[in-house]
């Protein structure tokens, strides 16, 4: 009997050890949370990234500490600039939204943090994807249409214009090979077509978006490039002009 109780208080005291040192952990963890969050404000990223780090180790579970470390690395990198290092921050951001997605799988900020990085990096099927995310996570959001638009244009525009450069035109003159019209409209179409779906959209939710109607506008020149067949329809949609 006396066995027993003494096992029972060793298994008691164990407890309240591992308490002890969890909650201690725990406290650290909040403590370089909060110096990171002060190094972030201040643009000191590297310095946050690794008070973030310690955070996370200490407490696997504080989501916040690896939401801040994911977005910490995205502020590192640079687009346009094709370095291993400066890849490698982003590659980071990237992984660091995904493992807060693995537990919070509409976390929009993570969500929308992985769309601008890949767009960032001309990934455009990667970030239109994302940008679809957001919109099932949060569907009355006008943003969230607002940026697949514009992701849509800027591939779309991308696209054209290295055709475009290809045979010696510049962006604003207007195609008359058939052939290159007709590729551009397998290619680009139903981006055309998507986009201009999602800005609607966006309007829709809010009417004064301005941003949204200019880009819409935008989309509509560039349909004039798939328009050789149809010299007036091509005309009317390089008419088109983004609202002031």
């Amino acid at each position: 009997m006396k066995k027993k109780i003494k096992n029972r208080a060793a298994g008691v005291a164990f407890a309240l050890l591992l308490f002890s040192v969890t909650g201690c952990g725990k406290l650290q963890a909040r403590d370089q949370l909060n110096k990171g969050m002060q190094a972030y404000k201040n643009g000191n990223y590297e310095q946050a990234i690794e008070h973030f780090k310690n955070a996370v180790s200490l407490d696997n579970k504080l989501r916040v500490a690896k939401l801040y470390l994911a977005t910490a690395y995205a502020q590192q990198y640079v687009p346009g600039v094709d370095t291993p290092e400066n890849n490698s921050d982003a590659e980071r951001a990237i992984e660091g939204y995904k493992t807060v997605l693995a537990e919070d799988p509409k976390n929009l900020r993570s969500l929308k943090g992985i769309a601008d990085l890949y767009t960032n990096m001309k990934k455009f099927n990667d970030a239109r994807e994302y940008y679809k995310r957001a919109i099932e996570a949060d569907p009355n959001d006008a943003e969230n249409y607002y940026f697949a638009g514009v992701v849509d244009w800027t591939a779309v525009y991308k696209d054209i214009s290295d055709r475009k450069a290809k045979i010696g035109l510049g962006m604003a003159e207007q195609l008359t090979t058939r052939q290159i019209c007709d590729e551009i409209k397998a290619t680009d179409g139903p981006r055309i077509e998507d986009g201009m779906k999602m800005l609607q959209t966006a309007l829709e939710k809010r009417p004064n978006y301005d941003e949204a109607r200019n880009y819409m506008n935008l989309l509509a020149q560039r349909k004039a490039d798939m328009e050789c067949s149809d010299p007036q329809a091509s005309h009317d949609d390089q008419q088109a002009k983004p609202s002031s």
